[in-house]
């Protein structure tokens, strides 16, 4: 069985693409399926993620934003105090990474029900946004020259 794509047909055909080949060629080696997550699109250019972390508590999770990389980590602080005789709660330390598109900011994250919700929104700069460009239907002549002659006709 087959276990990656070979994307060698798509790079003789596209140009600037090679980053995003990388990152699918890349996705099958951070197989880490925990804590659960969604991934949501909620309009053109809005998108949610919402992690399972129940068990943390805010000042237990942290999210930073660099480049084009969303960081969720989650380390519970140890209870020394108290003894489990069962403990079926995962909260175990974390660390969740997310590749995010050029133009995909992070508009504010909050924590409920056990869900931890991350707002996206992808806004790309006017100067970036495609335009029409217009195509004129008249063509300028060039000036026309008389070649002066002789007078002394």
């Amino acid at each position: 069985m087959r276990t990656s794509l070979d994307f060698t047909p798509f790079y003789r055909s596209s140009i600037g693409f090679d980053r995003m080949f990388d990152l699918l060629e890349n996705a099958s080696l951070n197989a880490e399926n925990w804590p659960p997550y969604n991934i949501v699109k909620l309009g053109e250019d809005a998108y949610r993620i919402e992690i399972v972390v129940a068990g943390f508590a805010e000042d237990d999770l942290t999210i930073s934003h660099e480049a084009n990389m969303l960081m969720v980590n989650g380390a519970k602080s140890e209870d020394e105090e108290v003894q489990y005789l069962h403990q079926g709660l995962a909260v175990r330390p974390f660390a969740r990474k997310f590749e995010l598109a050029d133009h995909v900011l992070v508009e504010g994250a909050k924590l409920e029900n056990g869900l931890l919700v991350i707002n996206l929104r992808r806004e790309i700069p006017e100067e970036m946004k495609p335009r029409r460009i217009a195509i004129r239907t008249e063509m300028t002549k060039p000036a026309s020259k008389q070649i002066e002659g002789d007078k002394a006709a």
